[in-house]
């Protein structure tokens, strides 16, 4: 994956993680699968950074979706 394209991958993320809910038509599986995927890739500390947001972004989903 190419820089442009884990920069474009990230700022979805960004946008879709502040609005969804567990309620959503697209299971968090699905979300969770692409951030793993992102955080694979060649990524510089501030997307590091930013990934893990989003990780922890999703989790508190996950969490409160269990409950």
């Amino acid at each position: 994956m190419n820089h442009e394209q884990i920069e474009k991958d990230i700022e979805h993320l960004e946008h879709v993680i502040s609005r969804i809910s567990a309620a959503d038509g697209i299971p968090l599986s699905y979300w969770r699968s692409r951030i793993d995927s992102v955080s694979l890739a060649p990524l510089v500390p501030s997307q590091v950074r930013r990934v893990q947001k989003l990780s922890d972004a999703l989790h508190a989903l996950e969490i409160r979706h269990k409950r």
